[in-house]
C-alpha cells in the first residue's frame, strides 16, 4: 500500500487517478483564502523517493491510465527531475493516457518554453491553475503573490507549449464592496489569456482562515462584507456577460461550493448560461442547498 504524507489534495476530476507525491506542501502557501497544506513544510522529493512509489503503484494498479502529481506544485521540481518522473511513469504504466498536476503561476513563469515543451512531450498534458481574480487589488489582498500580467504570462506559456490548463476563479473574493472590480478584472484576464477549462468556486472560509483573510482584506479600512447567494449570482451574470474569449473555453460552476451549477462552452453558450442565472435570480431555478455545499 502507498503511504502518503497527509493531507493529500487533488482536483475533483482526478478522483479516479493514481496520486503520486512529487513534492510535499506548497512553496507559496500564503494565500489567505486557502486552508490547504498549512500543516506541511514544503519540500521537493528525490527521484528515488518518487520512483519507489511509482514502482509500488505499478504492482498494485498496473492498468493505471491517469496520474496526478501532488502536492501543491510539482512544477517546482527541476525540469530534469520532472522529465525523469514522466519517463518512469510511461515505462511502468503501458495504459497511461494523462499526467496532470497543480501549477502555480510562479512555477510556470520560471519554466522556459523549452522546459515546458519537453514536459509536454514527456506526457504532462494538463495543469490545474488558480487564477482566483484578475484584479490587481484583490490579488494583493489575498496574497496571491502575482499580478494579472504574471497570471497571463503563465497561462500563455502553458498554451504555447500545448499543455491544457484547467483554471479556477473564486466568486465572492471582493465581498460586497469590491466585487465589481474583482469580476471585471477576472473577465478581462480570461479574455486576454483564456485557459482551456474555466471553473468557478464560491468563497468559503473556515475558522482558521477567516481572521487572516478579513484582516488582510481590510488593511486599508475597506470592510469585508460577504456576498450572499444573490450577490454571487450577480457576479456570475456580470462575469459571463463580459467573457468573450478568442478561442473556446469549457465553463463549469459545478464544484460543490457553488450555489448554482452551470455548464457550457464560451462564448457560444453564454446566452443560455446567462438565462439560467436570470431564472435563478427570479426564483425559478432552485439553488443548491447550503447543507450540501462544501470544498
Amino acid at each position: 500500500m502507498l503511504h502518503y504524507d497527509e493531507p493529500v489534495y487533488r482536483p475533483p476530476s482526478e478522483g479516479n487517478s493514481l496520486i503520486i507525491q512529487a513534492t510535499l506542501g506548497c512553496s507559496h502557501n500564503r494565500c489567505t483564502f486557502c486552508s490547504m497544506y498549512k500543516t506541511k513544510t514544503f519540500r521537493t522529493r528525490t527521484r528515488e523517493e518518487v520512483f519507489a512509489d511509482i514502482a509500488l503503484a505499478a504492482k498494485m494498479q498496473p492498468s493505471t491510465s491517469r496520474v496526478f502529481l501532488a502536492d501543491g506544485d510539482a512544477l517546482a521540481l527541476p525540469t530534469d527531475d520532472l522529465a525523469a518522473i514522466l519517463d518512469e511513469l510511461a515505462t511502468r504504466f503501458s495504459s497511461l493516457e494523462r499526467v496532470s498536476c497543480y501549477a502555480t503561476p510562479l512555477d510556470l513563469n520560471r519554466k522556459s518554453p523549452e522546459d515546458l515543451n519537453l514536459l509536454r512531450e514527456k506526457g504532462l498534458t494538463l495543469l490545474y491553475f488558480g487564477i482566483e481574480s484578475g484584479s490587481p487589488d484583490i490579488l494583493a489582498r489575498i496574497r496571491k503573490g502575482v499580478n494579472p500580467d504574471k497570471l497571463a504570462s503563465a497561462l500563455d506559456r502553458a498554451h504555447d507549449a500545448g499543455i491544457a490548463v484547467s483554471a479556477t476563479v473564486i466568486l465572492g473574493l471582493g465581498g460586497r464592496r469590491l466585487w465589481q472590480q474583482h469580476i471585471e478584472g477576472t473577465a478581462a484576464l480570461v479574455n486576454r489569456a483564456p485557459p482551456d477549462f474555466l471553473s468557478t468556486l464560491q468563497l468559503r472560509l473556515g475558522p482558521d482562515e477567516a481572521e487572516t483573510f478579513v484582516s488582510r482584506f481590510e488593511r486599508d479600512g475597506t470592510p469585508f462584507e460577504p456576498q450572499d447567494d444573490l450577490g454571487i449570482l450577480e457576479e456570475q451574470h456580470v462575469l459571463l456577460t463580459a467573457l468573450n474569449p478568442p478561442r473556446p473555453v469549457v465553463f463549469r460552476s459545478n464544484h460543490a461550493s457553488n450555489c448554482l451549477p452551470l455548464a457550457g462552452t464560451l462564448p457560444q453558450d453564454r446566452a443560455a448560461l446567462v438565462a439560467t442565472i436570470a431564472a435563478a435570480r427570479a426564483g425559478a431555478q432552485v439553488l443548491r442547498p447550503e447543507f450540501v455545499r462544501g470544498l
